[in-house]
């Protein structure tokens, strides 16, 4: 017999996605956030550079979609850019308010924190916490969830598949839940809810040579895939220039905004070579 689990929202992913969206949740929802490793294993605690956003008095929205739509090289969703710049702004003050500890910068200018640069990018728009954003943003959401009665986080826990009503036999197609293999007693379990929500991250660790931790393997995609979802543009995958490699080790991401400042990249004998 399977130990049976019952929410109103189940959200598969500890990220920012994940964490961010349980948050905003009612109050009265019952939810689960399930975590495939220890919580600050994924992308978001890893991640170093910072979060663009308009917060410069001398940049704009249009600026900031521009340099996104040409960055995009036309592949870009007009209207999903659009979306995501104009809510930037707020994102960040909802991260601020939440306690993150975003380096502030002394002068007082934007919004009185410190503006660095990254590529494609014609104002200085990312804030950032030093050289480990990420780490400050992941804390912080990890802290507010463990504090909210309503919410439950489970670490270790792998979700395997999602269950939907065709398991049932049910005319009606939806999702229902999902099986969940506990690393720490190795045994699955049932987690239902009223609604699922897939927050999982990408699958560059299905690559040989990648910055991204080893929880970045795609489950989430291959389980909506499974469940009868419709996948696209899973050519899209993440790779930093720049890894500090070790052949003992594994690869550790130098960030983005070193090259955004003016780094550059050289072979031995001083040529560039990107």
């Amino acid at each position: 017999m399977h130990t049976q689990h019952q929410y109103d929202v189940l959200v598969i992913g500890s990220g920012a996605a994940g964490l961010s969206l349980a948050l905003r949740l009612p109050a009265r929802a019952r939810v689960c956030v399930l975590s495939k490793g220890p919580v600050q294993e994924g992308n978001t605690f890893y991640a170093q550079g910072g979060i663009s956003a308009v917060l410069n008095r001398e940049d704009s929205v249009e600026a900031h979609v521009a340099d996104t739509m040409a960055a995009g090289a036309g592949l870009c969703d007009p209207q999903a850019v659009r979306f995501t710049v104009e809510h930037g702004p707020e994102a960040v003050q909802w991260l601020i308010d939440l306690g993150v500890p975003f380096t502030r910068d002394e002068d007082g200018q934007n919004a009185g924190f410190h503006l660095t640069r990254e590529g494609g990018h014609r104002h200085r728009r990312i804030i950032h916490a030093a050289d480990a954003t990420g780490r400050a943003v992941e804390t912080s959401l990890v802290s507010e969830v463990r504090s909210r009665e309503n919410i439950d986080l489970f670490e270790r826990h792998i979700a395997v598949d999602l269950i939907t009503s065709r398991h049932l036999h049910q005319a009606l197609d939806r999702c229902l839940g999902a099986y969940v293999l506990d690393r720490g007693s190795g045994r699955v379990e049932v987690f239902r809810a009223r609604f699922v929500v897939l927050a999982t991250g990408g699958a560059s660790k299905v690559y040989l040579y990648t910055s991204n931790p080893d929880t970045a393997t795609g489950d989430g995609i291959a389980m909506a895939w499974r469940a009868g979802c419709r996948v696209a543009n899973l050519e899209f995958n993440q790779f930093h220039p720049t890894c500090l490699y070790h052949p003992k080790a594994k690869s550790f991401l130098i960030t983005e905004a070193v090259r955004g400042e003016g780094g550059k990249l050289l072979l031995p004998d001083g040529r560039p070579f990107m």
